[in-house]
C-alpha cells in the first residue's frame, strides 16, 4: 500500500469517526473543524481553508477559492453537507488539484446516513 493510500485511508477513517459522533445534518463548517481536529489527534498535518490562487499570464490572482483541508501537504479534502453530490462538486476538487499542483483529493459528503456512501476519490491526471 502506498503512502498516499495509507493517508487517504486515515482521512476516511477520521471522517467516519466524526460522522459517527455527529451524524448528518450539520453545517459543512462544523464537519471541517471537527475533521481537522480528529486528523491532528492522529498526528497528521492539516491546513484549513487554504487559498487556491489562479495563475493567469504568470500573474497570481486571488479569486476567493479555498481548499477546505490540505492533509500532510499531499491530499486536498473538500467537504460537503448536502443532499446530493453534483458533477460540479467533483469538478471543483479537480480544479483545486490542478491549481495547487496536487495529485490526490477526497470529496466527502457528510449528509449521508453512512458517510462512506458520500466519499469520492479524485485523481488529477487520469
Amino acid at each position: 500500500m502506498s503512502e498516499v493510500d495509507r493517508l487517504t485511508e486515515a482521512i476516511i477513517g477520521a471522517a467516519i469517526q466524526v460522522h459517527k459522533r455527529l451524524g448528518p445534518g450539520l453545517l459543512e463548517s462544523a464537519y471541517r473543524i471537527c475533521l481537522a481536529y480528529e486528523l491532528r489527534k492522529r498526528g497528521l498535518e492539516v491546513v484549513e481553508e487554504m487559498p487556491v490562487p489562479v495563475i493567469y499570464d504568470d500573474v497570481k490572482l486571488e479569486c476567493g477559492f479555498r481548499a477546505d483541508l490540505i492533509v500532510n501537504g499531499q491530499v486536498v479534502v473538500e467537504l460537503k453537507a448536502k443532499s446530493a453530490i453534483h458533477p460540479v462538486d467533483k469538478a471543483q476538487v479537480l480544479s483545486h488539484l490542478r491549481l495547487l499542483k496536487f495529485r490526490f483529493g477526497l470529496l466527502i459528503n457528510f449528509h449521508e446516513q453512512r458517510v462512506v456512501d458520500g466519499i469520492s476519490r479524485i485523481v488529477n491526471g487520469y
